[in-house]
C-alpha cells in the first residue's frame, strides 16, 4: 500500500508518499492541487524528520527511502546523500565521484529527477562556478535551502 501526507514546510506544502517500509517520494506541490491522507508510521516518522530539520535540529535524515529510478539515477541519489550538511559539490565534482567526468550531463539530469527532495539532498549541487542551477521546487526554494543550511552551520560554530 501507498501512503500519501501533504506537509507543511516554510517552502509550501510538501507531498509525501511512502510504502510500509520507505519514503518514495517527496515533491514541491502546486498552491492547487489537494492530496487525500492516509498516514502511516513511516509517513509519522518522514514529518518529525523534516520538522526537526527545518528547526535546525536534524543534519542527517535516517528515514529509510527508495525512490523509483534506473540503476545510474539510483547510483546519482545514493551519492547525493554523501554531500554534508551546509555544503556544496559541483555537477562535475558529482560525475567525478561517480567515477567518470564525462557522466556529467546524465548525472545532471538523474539529479533534476531526484523525486525525493530534501531528504536527498539534490539542491547542493551547483555550477562550477558557484552558480545555482535548476532545481524542480524553483531555484528560489534551492537557495532559501542553501542560504538557510548555512545559517544553521555558522549558528554552530558560534554555540
Amino acid at each position: 500500500m501507498i501512503y500519501t501526507a501533504c506537509y507543511p514546510s516554510p517552502l509550501g506544502n510538501l507531498l509525501l508518499q511512502a510504502d510500509d517500509a520507505a519514503v518514495m517520494k517527496v515533491h514541491f506541490m502546486e498552491e492547487t492541487e489537494s492530496v487525500a491522507s492516509a498516514t502511516s508510521p513511516v509517513l509519522s516518522r518522514c514529518m518529525l524528520e523534516l520538522d526537526e530539520y527545518f528547526k535546525g535540529k536534524r543534519k542527517v535524515f535516517s528515514i529509510p527511502v527508495n525512490p523509483n529510478g534506473t540503476a545510474f539515477q539510483q547510483k546519482v541519489w545514493t551519492q547525493l546523500m554523501t554531500i554534508p550538511f551546509s555544503k556544496t559539490i559541483s555537477y562535475a565534482e558529482l560525475a567525478l565521484q561517480l567515477g567518470n567526468k564525462r557522466v556529467i550531463r546524465a548525472a545532471g539530469t538523474a539529479n533534476g529527477r531526484n523525486p525525493v527532495a530534501i531528504i536527498i539532498p539534490c539542491h547542493r549541487v551547483i555550477g562550477s562556478d558557484g552558480s545555482l542551477t535548476g532545481y524542480g521546487g524553483g531555484l528560489w526554494r534551492k537557495k532559501w535551502l542553501l542560504d538557510f543550511e548555512r545559517k544553521q552551520r555558522q549558528g554552530e560554530l558560534f554555540d
